[in-house]
């Protein structure tokens, strides 16, 4: 594909479901008010991978696996080699939690266990390229001043891919955003949980976790303004001579077992 041109037209976004309870919450809605057609693969049910001539954009949910656990997800390592074939095409990449974790693996960087689980509503602190980045930044002197609120729910984490651009950490986890070239992005924490999400995840998470309605409507609220700012970013040309990434790395190491 021509980089300078706009995505496949007709082609519908990809969203890559690991787990029943982690669906797409409000990217589903943003991408709907925006007519952006979409197809959710449900990779739990044993619905195949597409293929990236049939896919417009990806977005890669979370789920409790992680990247090392080919044997037990034997698709893991097909979705990681969709996204990098969707990133080197230029085709907007949204990676949630696990979907991070892959994004940074399929581009070459070490996704290990964290020091601690993280896990609750909180919120994420912008770096200085977070704040000037046209996705999450606006959010800066904002309601959140330099942070994002959010939910996390990991305890794996990923090294900074080669050329890309760190945007968001917290004091446990340093790495909690970046983006590859202009329209990829890897968000360890979730900004599209809303009040269905919100709903089925309660009954699963630990006794000691509160996710209150107060905490799910700001949430709601910055993550639905994140998300239309990433898919106005997705949906605009790229510019002449822009391409996608062509990054080579480490790779994976062994180690993470936790969920996503």
């Amino acid at each position: 594909m021509d980089p300078s041109t706009p995505d496949p037209p007709g082609r519908p976004w990809a969203i890559l479901q690991h787990v029943a309870h982690e669906g797409p919450g409000s990217i589903a809605r943003v991408l709907a008010d925006a007519a952006v057609p979409f197809v959710v693969t449900r990779l739990d049910l044993g619905e195949v991978l597409p293929s990236i001539d049939d896919v417009g954009g990806l977005v890669v949910m979370g789920g409790p696996m992680g990247v090392h656990d080919n044997d037990a997800y034997p698709w893991l390592a097909g979705e990681r080699a969709l996204i990098r074939a969707a990133v080197d095409a230029g085709r907007p990449v949204l990676g949630v939690c696990l979907g991070a974790q892959q994004l940074a693996a399929a581009m070459g960087a070490a996704v290990t266990t964290g020091p601690v689980d993280e896990v609750g509503p909180g919120q994420v602190e912008l770096t200085a390229d977070g704040r000037r980045d046209p996705v999450l930044g606006p959010e800066y002197n904002g309601l959140s001043g330099t942070s994002v609120p959010c939910v996390h729910w990991h305890r794996d984490t990923f090294a900074l891919p080669g050329g890309s651009v760190h945007l968001a950490a917290t004091r446990a986890f340093p790495h909690q955003a970046f983006r590859m070239g202009t329209r990829a992005y890897g968000l360890q924490f979730h900004v599209e949980v809303d009040t269905d999400v919100a709903e089925a995840w309660r009954p699963l998470l630990p006794r000691n976790v509160a996710l209150d309605d107060t905490a799910v409507a700001r949430v709601e609220d910055v993550g639905r303004r994140v998300l239309r700012r990433f898919v106005e970013v997705a949906l605009a040309p790229l510019d002449d001579g822009e391409d996608g990434a062509d990054i080579d790395g480490p790779g994976i190491v062994a180690g993470a077992v936790a969920r996503s």
